[in-house]
């Protein structure tokens, strides 16, 4: 979708947005949609978008996905996630409706925020502050966007890890078909697991001390990558897109976390997750990044990980 349909459709709902770059390259901010940023190269929207969450409001009984590129709480599922404190899967309304302020701006970058509250599977209550520090980069046919991702914690309890497992996660959705995959330097087969009960056999490629993963949005899937490796690159040669996602890593005193999206009677498992590849069957892919978490969490405790996304276009 042109930049010029995207803001269209966002005026035509009467919900707000945050531009920064030029008409060629920018990121887009929702402001009003979980704030999720969705990037623009050479006039058109990279990332996957669902024009009826931007005219539409999510429900108990309908979750609208946006698309774009979205900041959630890790861990999903686990007895210390954030999706089932319900006893089902559930986008918390504390995220789907949250509405976020721009607090700095620049011509490249912005700084925003929103107040948070989570309730993980055993019930128990984290008030936070979500934000997102973005400054992108444009060049020739490509455009870097560097985002901190933030999450700190208001409450006056302080919390163990056996208590409370929290991290920033940032998933980046697109739009896949036939061809498209992801890659990254690999030697290990340990360092790549499924998060799902169902094995991963066909999707994966291993080849010249790389893995590849088949992402053609076909059947579902999520692998789990460890913070062995330095960086994951989709690639789709269909239209002739390329999207790699690199991150800062974590402090001395955080460590990865169990991400996975299962029942809330499950424990996390020892595996810290740095990256995530999600296919789904419905034609798009996410290529995700995680932070760390300490093992005390306590009022003011920030956790923030600094993801760097370079989109480029190459000829196919």
């Amino acid at each position: 979708m042109r930049i010029e349909d995207f803001l269209s459709e966002f005026d035509k709902a009467k919900k707000r947005v945050h531009v920064i770059g030029t008409s060629e390259a920018a990121v887009i901010i929702a402001l009003d949609m979980e704030g999720r940023i969705f990037t623009v190269l050479n006039g058109e929207v990279i990332n996957k978008i669902n024009t009826d969450a931007i005219n539409g409001q999510s429900t108990l009984e309908n979750y609208l996905n946006p698309g774009g590129d979205a900041l959630w709480p890790a861990p999903e599922g686990t007895t210390l996630g954030y999706q089932y404190s319900t006893g089902s899967w559930r986008v918390s309304p504390a995220i789907s409706a949250a509405r976020y302020l721009v607090t700095e701006s620049t011509d490249k970058s912005v700084v925003i925020m929103a107040e948070i509250d989570l309730v993980n599977n055993q019930g128990l209550g984290f008030p936070t502050i979500f934000k997102r520090s973005v400054y992108i980069q444009p060049g020739q046919d490509v455009i870097s966007v560097s985002v901190t991702e933030s999450i700190t914690y208001i409450g006056d309890r302080i919390v163990t890890r056996s208590e409370c497992s929290l991290a920033p996660w940032s998933l980046c959705q697109l739009n896949c078909g036939p061809g498209c995959n992801v890659v990254f330097p690999c030697v290990d087969k340990s360092h790549v697991w499924s998060l799902y009960e169902n094995e991963i056999g066909r999707e994966l490629i291993w080849e010249n001390n790389q893995c590849r993963v088949l992402t053609e949005g076909t059947n579902r899937f999520q692998v789990g990558i460890s913070e062995k490796v330095p960086y994951i690159e989709f690639f789709d040669p269909v239209n002739g897109w390329r999207v790699k996602r690199e991150s800062s890593g974590v402090s001395p005193y955080e460590s990865y976390i169990d991400i996975r999206d299962v029942q809330p009677t499950i424990v996390p498992d020892s595996r810290g997750v740095r990256y995530s590849v999600y296919n789904d069957n419905n034609r798009f892919m996410e290529i995700e990044a995680v932070g760390g978490c300490p093992e005390i969490i306590q009022k003011g405790t920030e956790m923030n990980v600094r993801i760097i996304t370079t989109f480029a276009k190459f000829k196919t």
